[in-house]
């Protein structure tokens, strides 16, 4: 279903689905222009209208919620291609550049958890950004091309299909072989100061497991650790 211009698709969808007023055909919403994208934590996403892929795609719950972000990262990476890796724990990178971003949270209709919805925004045909957001990029910047964004829209509603079909070791094993900065040391931050580590693992429950230069392993929950870009 594509609207226009909404605040936030996350937003629309859960008022909807609370209110009764979804249709049961439906499995994603995508709009032209969000006026209040929603990040990770509250942080906002900046789109140009009519540039971008905007929607929030409706999953059954019978996942947690991280294995889910896991999942649609994998997804986004098979449906534009190698070159593309996971900031853990699921911006989509290329180099040291956002291109993609994913909120997943849940629907509650009455007092039950009825579907997890997962927000994607993804830069595709725009080439200025004037916000904070210190390193957006989006397909355009990239490859030169412009997106058709409803073809892109169905093609990356059928590839989350595909993955969310496949054994969870399949997903888990190609999400931490497209993680960014998965090989060599890298500067790191936590509430501690700076420090050099390099990616040991991703756990199931979503912690990111680092071993520093003097084999010090360190383990962390999202925003307790902070990439050093």
């Amino acid at each position: 279903m594509y609207i226009s211009s909404t605040n936030s698709t996350n937003s629309l969808v859960k008022e909807m689905l609370a209110k009764g007023e979804w249709p049961l055909t439906e499995r994603y919403l995508y709009a032209g222009y969000q006026t209040a994208g929603r990040g990770q934590t509250g942080n906002s996403w900046e789109s140009e209208a009519n540039k971008n892929v905007l929607c929030s795609i409706l999953l059954p719950p019978d996942k947690n919620l991280y294995f889910l972000n896991i999942a649609v990262s994998v997804a986004i990476i098979r449906l534009l291609g190698g070159q593309y890796t996971i900031k853990w724990p699921n911006d989509i990178y290329y180099n040291d550049k956002k291109l993609a971003g994913i909120l997943l949270e849940n629907a509650i209709v009455g007092s039950e958890i009825k579907y997890s919805i997962a927000g994607i925004g993804l830069n595709v045909n725009q080439t200025v950004f004037v916000s904070n957001a210190p390193n957006p990029v989006s397909l355009k910047q990239i490859t030169g091309k412009e997106y058709d964004i409803d073809q892109l829209m169905k093609d990356l509603l059928e590839t989350i299909t595909v993955v969310l079909k496949e054994p969870e070791d399949v997903i888990w094993s190609e999400y931490k072989a497209h993680l960014y900065r998965r090989e060599g040391y890298w500067l790191f931050e936590d509430k501690n100061g700076v420090f050099e580590a390099h990616i040991e693992d991703v756990l199931p429950t979503g912690e990111i497991v680092l071993r520093d230069k003097n084999s010090q392993v360190h383990q962390y929950g999202f925003k307790q650790i902070k990439y050093i870009l």
